[in-house]
C-alpha cells in the first residue's frame, strides 16, 4: 500500500510533517545506548568521593541514564576513579576483559590520566590508557562532580556520532 499525499488534506499533511520522525536503526541504537550508561563502580582513591558524590541526590546521575553496577557483567562504562598501582593494573584490565561490548572508558583525575603528583613513584602507572583503551579524559585533582557530569555528556556524544557515521572516534 502506498500512501498519496496528493490526496490528504493540507492540514493534516501538516500534522503529519510535524509528527513523523525517519531516522535509521543505527542512530536509535546510538541514542539508546547514550542514554542508557550503566559505568562500574570502579574508584581507587580521593577522585573516588568525587564520584560518589556526582551518584548521590545533589548531582544525580540517574536522570542521565546513568546507573552504577557493582559486576563488570552488567556494566558498559568504566570511570578509573583514582591512582591505578602497577599492582591494580592486571586486575583493572581483568574487570575490563569482563565487560561486554561495547564498552568505554572514562579516566577521571590526574592520577588516572597522567600519573598525577605520584608519577615520579616506581609503584604508579603513568596514566591508565597503558592498561585500556581511554575514550573521555577527565582533569583534576580531584576533578568535581560538575566536570564528571561534563566528561559522561561527552562519551554520550561520541557514542551518539560514532552510531550515526559509522566510525569509530579515537583520542590523539
Amino acid at each position: 500500500m502506498e500512501l498519496n499525499l496528493d490526496e490528504i488534506a493540507p492540514e493534516l499533511r501538516e500534522e503529519l510533517n510535524r509528527n513523523v520522525l525517519f531516522t535509521t536503526v543505527e542512530t536509535v541504537k546510538g541514542w539508546i545506548r547514550s542514554n542508557s550508561l550503566w559505568p562500574l563502580q570502579f574508584g581507587l582513591a580521593c577522585c573516588a568521593i568525587e564520584m560518589m558524590s556526582t551518584g548521590g541526590a545533589r548531582y544525580d546521575l540517574d536522570r542521565f541514564g546513568v546507573i552504577f553496577r557493582a559486576s563488570p557483567r552488567q556494566s558498559d562504562l568504566m570511570i578509573v576513579a583514582g591512582t591505578v598501582t602497577k599492582k591494580m593494573a592486571p586486575l583493572l584490565r581483568r574487570l575490563y576483559d569482563q565487560m561486554p561490548d561495547p564498552k568505554w572508558v572514562i579516566a577521571m583525575g590526574s592520577c588516572a590520566t597522567a600519573g598525577g603528583p605520584y608519577v615520579k613513584s616506581y609503584s604508579v602507572v603513568k596514566g591508565v590508557d597503558q592498561i585500556v583503551p581511554v575514550d573521555v579524559y577527565i582533569p583534576g585533582c580531584p576533578p568535581n562532580p560538575a566536570a564528571l557530569i561534563y566528561g559522561i555528556n561527552k562519551l554520550q556524544e561520541k557514542i551518539r556520532y560514532e552510531a550515526k557515521t559509522g566510525k569509530r572516534v579515537t583520542n590523539p
